[in-house]
């Protein structure tokens, strides 16, 4: 399933590392496209919507409802 999601407080490239392994961690085989500047991150992942943001929050970033 596709998801989209708004994340605040990506500031570089190492924060679009640290949501993509957050997320990688709780779906290994889940794809992940991050769009920084728009603060967009796309993710193709069977886990529920729920389980990602709570991955994305718990490594200290913000997902906009």
């Amino acid at each position: 399933m596709n998801q989209v999601f708004t994340v605040t407080g990506m500031t570089c490239g190492h924060c679009e590392k640290a949501v993509a392994r957050a997320i990688q961690d709780a779906d290994p085989q889940a794809q992940v496209k991050i769009d920084r500047s728009q603060n967009k991150v796309e993710v193709e992942s069977a886990q529920a919507r729920e389980t990602l943001v709570n991955a994305i929050v718990e490594e200290g970033y913000a997902v906009a409802a």
